[in-house]
C-alpha cells in the first residue's frame, strides 16, 4: 500500500495525522481514547484527533483543487 501524508498537527512522527492511500482510502493516526463506552469489534479501533486537523484537510483540499 502506498501512503502519502495529507495533513498533520505537527512535524514529528507521533502527532495526529491523516494519510491518503493508493486504494482511495484514508488512514488516521491519533490517540486511542479510553473510557469512550463504544462497542468496537476486535478487528477495528477508534482514534481521537483534533477537529482542527479535519478543517486543515478541507482547506488543503480546496487549495489543491483551485491550484
Amino acid at each position: 500500500m502506498k501512503v502519502s501524508k495529507l495533513v498533520s498537527s505537527c512535524d514529528i512522527k507521533d502527532c495526529p495525522t491523516i494519510y491518503a492511500t493508493d486504494r482511495d482510502t484514508l488512514l488516521v493516526q491519533g490517540e486511542v481514547p479510553a473510557g469512550h463506552g463504544l462497542e468496537i469489534p476486535a478487528n477495528e479501533t477508534v482514534v481521537e484527533i483534533p477537529m482542527q486537523l479535519f478543517l486543515d484537510l478541507i482547506r488543503k483540499a480546496l487549495r489543491d483543487k483551485i491550484a
